[in-house]
This record gives C-alpha cells, sequence and structure tokens, in this order.
C-alpha cells in the first residue's frame, strides 16, 4: 500500500504546481541595455506594492528588435519598458496608442493587447513629477528652454506645455527638427523653436538638456552662458553617479540648483508599472537604492 499512497501524493503535487499561476513577465528591451537600473527599480516596486512577477534585460540586435519583442511574447511576457534605440521601432509595433504617444510619436512602454501591443510614452509625466513632486520646482508661469530635438524632447513637450509654462523655446544644432516640434506641439501651448545661436542675450528659469551632450566631458555646449537666467534651475534628462558635463557648465553660468534624470527614471518607471498593474508605486524609497545618500 505504501509504494501507491507514494505514487498519489506525487500526482497530487504535480496537479497542485501545475495549477500555481504563472508568474507575469516584464522586460526593459535596448542595445545597449545592460546598465540599465529598470530591473532594480521594478523588483522594488513589486515588493513595495505586494505585486508577484519577473523583469529582466532584453539586449536586442540593433536590426533585431520585432523578433526579440516576438519571442518575448510567445514567452508569455507582458509589458516592456523601451529604451534607445527602439522607441519609434516601438511605436510602429504599437497597435494601439496612448494620446501623448501619437502626439511624441515614440513610445517607452509596451503592454500585451490581446495578440498585440499597447504603446505609451511615459517620459514626459516622469519628468514633470520629479520637478514638481520630488525637486519642488513650479513649470506654470515659468520660461522654459529645451535644448534637443530628438526622440527625448518630442516625449515631454505635451507634459511641459500642460503645466502652462509662460513660455517653452525648443533649440537645436539642426534647426529643422527644433522648427518641426514647435510645429507639432503649437496648437498644445506656447512654443517656439529658436537656432542655438539666436538664444544669445536670452535667459530662461529653467533649462532642460535633453540631448546627449551631458556625457560629452570637455565638450562645450554650443548654446550661450547667457541662456542660464541668474538663479535658474538647470536639468539633465541624463543621470549619473557624478554631475554631468552639462551641468558643471550650467552651474558656472549662475545656475542656482540642479538636477540630473536620476528622479525622472524613476517616476516614468512608476507610470510604466501602473499602465501594467494598476497600482502606482511610490518613487521615494527607491531612491536610495539608486543613489545611496553620501556621509554627512
Amino acid at each position: 500500500m505504501r509504494p501507491a499512497r507514494v505514487g498519489a501524493n506525487a500526482r497530487s503535487l504535480h496537479r497542485h504546481f501545475h495549477l500555481l499561476p504563472a508568474v507575469d513577465k516584464y522586460a526593459v528591451i535596448g542595445n545597449p541595455v545592460a546598465h540599465s537600473r529598470s530591473p532594480q527599480i521594478h523588483q522594488a516596486f513589486a515588493r513595495a506594492t505586494g505585486q508577484t512577477l519577473s523583469y529582466e534585460r532584453l539586449l536586442a540586435p540593433r536590426d533585431g528588435f520585432l523578433a526579440t519583442v516576438e519571442a518575448f511574447a510567445r514567452s508569455g511576457g507582458k509589458g516592456l519598458n523601451v529604451t534607445v534605440p527602439f522607441k519609434l521601432e516601438a511605436f510602429a509595433l504599437a497597435g494601439t496608442h496612448s494620446p501623448r504617444a501619437k502626439l511624441s510619436g515614440a513610445v517607452n512602454t509596451l503592454k500585451r493587447d490581446g495578440d498585440g501591443w499597447f504603446g505609451d510614452n511615459t517620459d514626459g509625466p516622469g519628468v514633470v513629477r520629479d520637478f514638481t513632486h520630488n525637486l519642488g520646482v513650479a513649470l506654470a508661469a515659468r520660461d522654459i528652454l529645451v535644448l534637443g530635438a530628438g526622440g527625448a524632447s518630442r516625449g515631454i513637450m505635451s507634459s511641459l506645455l500642460a503645466e502652462h509654462p509662460r513660455s517653452l523655446t525648443v533649440s537645436n544644432r539642426t534647426f529643422a527638427k527644433a522648427e518641426a516640434i514647435a510645429e507639432l506641439f503649437a496648437p498644445h501651448g506656447p512654443i517656439a523653436a529658436v537656432p542655438p545661436d539666436a538664444l544669445a542675450g536670452r535667459s530662461f528659469d529653467i533649462v532642460i538638456n535633453a540631448t546627449s551632450a551631458g556625457l560629452a566631458d570637455n565638450t562645450p555646449p554650443p548654446w550661450p552662458a547667457s541662456i542660464v537666467a541668474s538663479g535658474a534651475f538647470a536639468y539633465d534628462m541624463i543621470y549619473a553617479d557624478t554631475p554631468t558635463a552639462f551641468l558643471v557648465w550650467a552651474k558656472a553660468h549662475g545656475a542656482e540648483r540642479t538636477a540630473d534624470g536620476l528622479g525622472m527614471l524613476l517616476e516614468q518607471a512608476a507610470e510604466s508599472f501602473f499602465i501594467w498593474r494598476g497600482v502606482r508605486p511610490d518613487t521615494a524609497s527607491a531612491f536610495p537604492l539608486l543613489r545611496p545618500p553620501g556621509p554627512g
């Protein structure tokens, strides 16, 4: 009788584990992607909100975004954070889009929607919440300058304009790109495009670097120092363990306060988490995981 009882127990255990729900799978996809802190962030959010999920990094070949996403979906993937250089491809892949994703033409968040994908862009809400909630910097009735006219810039414009700034100016080395952004977002608020050399003598309350210039040490920005008003706030969408070259430059030319994009990274991730799970995590507890406080 003992062997029969053991066999019955084994069958019962098999049925038990077979019926356990599969863990929902999420990932960040990019190239490169090894540096991404998204797994730390989303695992912290899951612990804080009592959600059960897995989160990994997906390195996609430059010409293999679609194939990598399809393989992830077949494995049961529920959602993706999308980083460089795939945000435009993610937009093309998504069958449905949020209004802000449609406006920006780029997607950084994908959610499985039946047999397809829903695309959203959480960069704008992320940067606005970082300014207003984490940094205590109001955007309303301020003169804001955004440097750069690539995907990072396009992704934040509608959210910045929704805060009702006094003016929003976009400047870029290739002026045609800045003009295109200003034309696209003109129905949504006071936005203008200005070439870098035409900024001489003008100053702004808030200067946001949406270019890769923050990574280029010893490379002076192409914009005149006058853009940084005395007491201005300078913000770099890039995040780093030490002040970026842009923030060092801005501080040297009159910026009273500076911040990098770590808070934006957390806030846009929280928005993605909410889209996927319907629960909005508190980001405050995640900051020390990414940038532990220094001594003293």
